[in-house]
């Protein structure tokens, strides 16, 4: 039987990005994959990760900057990037707030996205 989801689980990161996870380890148990719904502000950044999952991250609005060992890719509205387990890779927004979805295969976990120490 189909399942609703309509109240995500909201993960709490740094630096003033909300990611709501529809289907993933904290939304709904599920390890398999995860769908997260993501919103960051203008000149937000993480730190670089090793992550042990694939991601498909397409944007729905605004510019996602993927760094990664090839250089840089400029990910616009209503296109996507797909990053691979093992990649070391670095997200950031443009110069306006971005909102975008997330798949990760297997799902995202805070112990398996493997980020960098800052600094």
């Amino acid at each position: 039987m189909p399942e609703l989801n309509d109240t995500p689980s909201i993960i709490d990161v740094p630096g003033g990005k909300v990611i709501a996870e529809h289907v993933g380890r904290v939304a709904t148990g599920t390890d398999a994959m995860s769908l997260a719904h993501m919103k960051a502000p203008a000149g937000w950044s993480e730190p670089a990760q090793r992550p042990q999952f694939d991601e498909v991250t397409l944007v729905i609005a605004g510019t996602v900057v993927v760094e990664h060992d090839g250089g840089t890719t400029t990910v616009t509205a209503g296109q996507s990037i797909v990053t691979r387990a093992g990649e070391r890779v670095r997200y950031s927004t443009g110069a306006d707030d971005a909102e975008y979805v997330a798949i990760c295969t297997p799902a995202f976990a805070p112990d398996t996205v493997n980020r960098e120490e800052e600094g």
